[in-house]
Parts: structure tokens; C-alpha cells; sequence
């Protein structure tokens, strides 16, 4: 299933609608990467409200899509892991190391908005 992604001013929110396929997961990683350079995006979020599972493939899927925009000049955070997801992803080692993570978009946005200030004043 496609995953949608909105332009909000310099970020894009990627809204997860409902469970990925390995082959949609690479689809939404190939997309950001696209749309990050064409609009020159600094900030980008993947919200994952919906997800009651987040595998090992998806794990280290939205870690690399993280590190990838990085590359491309943008910060990531993922948003909206449900607590029994986070539970479960804990006990079978499964991290997001080096991924910002938010409660909800609002605190998702706030987190963009700290970060890029950041980077902007440090010209990193």
C-alpha cells in the first residue's frame, strides 16, 4: 500500500495507513529520498500510529530511511510507536539507535523544529 506523504512547510509527514509489506517499506524509503531532495525538506516524519507490529525488517528498514535522509540533509523522527509495539520491539533487541522518536506528531514537529534550529546555528 502506498504510504502518503504531505509537505508541511520545509518538513514532509509520511502517515502510515496501514501495515507494510517489505516491498512498501522500500517504496516509502526510495519516495522520502526523492521527495526530500525535490523540495529540499530539512525535516521528515514517519508516523506509525497504526502499526501494531514493527518487525526486524521494518526496524532496520526505518533506520536506514533515517541515516539515508540524513545523508540527503534532513532529520527524521518516527512517531507514534504503540506501547505494546515498543514492549515487544525492547525484547527482541530491536532498536531505532540513532533515530529520533516522538510520542505523536505534535511532539514529533516540536522535536523537527529543536533540531533543525540546532543545525541551522551550528551550519551543520
Amino acid at each position: 500500500m502506498h504510504v502518503p506523504v504531505l509537505k508541511q512547510g520545509d518538513y514532509l509527514i509520511a502517515s502510515v495507513q496501514s501495515v507494510l509489506s517489505d516491498a512498501d517499506l522500500l517504496e516509502l524509503r526510495d519516495d522520502l529520498a526523492e521527495r526530500v531532495g525535490r523540495f529540499r525538506s530539512r525535516g521528515v516524519i514517519i508516523d506509525v500510529t497504526v502499526l501494531d507490529v514493527i518487525d526486524s525488517f521494518a526496524t532496520r528498514t526505518l533506520r536506514a530511511v533515517a541515516h539515508m535522509l540524513k545523508l540527503r540533509g534532513a532529520e527524521t523522527v518516527i512517531v507514534g510507536i504503540q506501547p505494546d509495539v515498543a514492549f515487544a520491539m525492547v525484547q527482541l533487541g530491536l532498536t531505532l539507535e540513532g533515530v529520533g522518536t516522538a510520542l505523536d506528531l505534535e511532539e514529533g514537529l516540536a522535536y523537527l523544529n529543536r533540531v533543525t534550529k540546532k543545525t541551522l546555528q551550528h551550519g551543520k
